[in-house]
């Protein structure tokens, strides 16, 4: 078994001759948080995508628990949850509702996945506030829920702090070390907040345009 739950190797993304992503090389390591940090427009959710196979790589590889992304993409999906922008929610809906629409799309056979995701990010379950009347954090917080709600082995999240206040900031900083210490997930997040990475993450990569510095 690999020592990395994910690896890329010189992983490129170049569209005519601009880099967007030129020979990045990554290694996470399992149960830990590693944080991308890089400005905006840096990289970082380039990146994000092509390790997911949601964007076709230029050239380079990606590997997921020791394993080719590209050839065993079916097998590995599942094992990951991710945020990469936000999810499609109903306003009028409550969050328990969204999540159950969810659920019953992705077929996840947990009876009850939607309520402990739901407590893991601190909502309530089968409350009356409607998604429209979620504050930023809240939102940003069933966001994650539904990210986790397959009990995923690895979580890859994009700026799951971006725009939130200090209060949201601590809550997700909170729930995140959680995820890693207490249910022993594997994170990747990205930011371009250099004090945030550096209170959240075990590891650190600056991304600057398209060049893992």
């Amino acid at each position: 078994m690999s020592q990395y739950i994910i690896e890329t190797i010189n992983l490129t993304k170049k569209y005519g001759e601009q880099y967007a992503l030129k020979d990045l090389n990554i290694h996470v390591k399992p149960q830990r948080i590693y944080g991308l940090l890089g400005r905006n427009g840096a990289g970082k959710t380039t990146a994000m995508k092509l390790i997911l196979n949601l964007t076709l790589a230029t050239s380079g590889e990606v590997k997921i628990f020791g394993e080719s992304m590209k050839k065993n993409e079916k097998r590995i999906l599942p094992r990951i949850g991710n945020l990469i922008e936000s999810p499609g929610f109903y306003p009028n809906l409550t969050g328990t509702e969204n999540l159950r629409i969810f659920a019953e799309l992705r077929g996840i056979p947990k009876k009850n996945a939607i309520k402990e995701s739901l407590d893991l990010v601190s909502l309530p379950y089968k409350d009356k506030k409607l998604f429209s009347e979620y504050s930023l954090g809240m939102k940003q917080r069933l966001a994650i829920a539904l990210a986790i709600m397959h009990d995923p082995e690895l979580l890859i999240l994009d700026e799951p702090i971006n725009g939130l206040d200090p209060i949201g900031i601590a809550e997700v900083r909170k729930l995140l070390r959680n995820l890693c210490d207490e249910k022993k997930k594997t994170v990747l997040i990205s930011s371009h907040i250099l004090s945030e990475i550096q209170l959240l993450a075990d590891d650190i990569g600056i991304i600057d345009k398209g060049i893992l510095l």
